[in-house]
């Protein structure tokens, strides 16, 4: 039972955390459903996102090295003003945040995401009569802003992020892509926090075979390169109603799980 949910986990994980339906939601659905002890379930999930994180850092290794490289372009300081209301987000509200992975949330983040890729559906339709706009700092901003907010379970970091990007009136495209580039600051982030306060608490990181976290982590990784690229054609049509619906689904199952 454990290996399959470890399995399952870094096959959700990978697909996840870029199609945009909530990485983090559908980790704490399946936790509901196994009930699998492994300890600081935290620390799980961001293991899992150091996988996919890897996957952007091997499909955008180019641009990546463009900005580190150049760590004063518009392009590189365009990622650091979009973190920053990121962090801001999470840590005044991060108590809130942390009840909302135990709490009776999730079906309405799922709904909430459903209706927010709806409406950027719409928006990519009416944008084939003019002409697409390039990111600005004050539109990287409102991009960080969903960001913070989409630490709660079942609003989708990637969806949420494409769609303030699309809905402002940014490419499709470029938003992804952006999107993207932007999670590697704040998962690195995440992940310094988690173990800082692990360690600072006493707390254990893991309770469960280690072999078991290694498999779904290497899952987790090759799935979510697959993930990206599916997503990058999808923003070429802007079809997001499918997951819209798929929301709408998972929303009403997770009320009863």
């Amino acid at each position: 039972m454990e290996f399959l949910y470890f399995v399952l986990l870094g096959v959700v994980q990978g697909l996840t955390e870029f199609l945009p339906v909530s990485s983090s939601g559908h980790l704490v659905f399946l936790d509901k459903i196994f009930a699998v002890e492994t300890g600081n379930f935290l620390f799980v999930s961001i293991v899992l996102h150091i996988a996919t994180l890897m996957s952007v850092i091997i499909l955008y290794y180019r641009q990546i090295w463009q900005l580190i490289k150049k760590p004063f372009s518009k392009e590189t300081l365009l990622i650091v003003v979009a973190t920053i209301p990121t962090v801001v987000i999470v840590l005044m509200f991060k108590g809130f945040f942390e009840d909302a992975f135990g709490g009776g949330y999730l079906s309405i983040c799922f709904m909430i995401t459903a209706i927010i890729l709806m409406l950027t559906y719409f928006k990519t339709k009416s944008q084939n009569i003019i002409l697409y706009q390039n990111i600005s700092y004050k539109k990287a901003i409102v991009i960080g802003i969903m960001q913070g907010f989409a630490v709660l379970p079942g609003i989708s970091r990637s969806g949420s992020t494409i769609s303030a990007g699309v809905l402002q009136g940014i490419d499709s495209e470029k938003a992804t892509s952006f999107s993207f580039i932007l999670s590697i600051p704040i998962i690195l982030a995440s992940l310094c926090y988690e173990i800082f306060s692990c360690v600072y608490s006493g707390g254990q990181f893991f309770v469960g075979s280690y072999i078991n976290l290694i498999i779904s982590f290497i899952i987790a990784l090759i799935s979510g390169i697959f993930a990206i690229k599916i997503m990058k054609k999808i923003a070429k049509t802007g079809k997001y109603y499918w997951f819209s619906m798929y929301l709408c689904v998972i929303a009403l199952i997770s009320c009863f799980v």
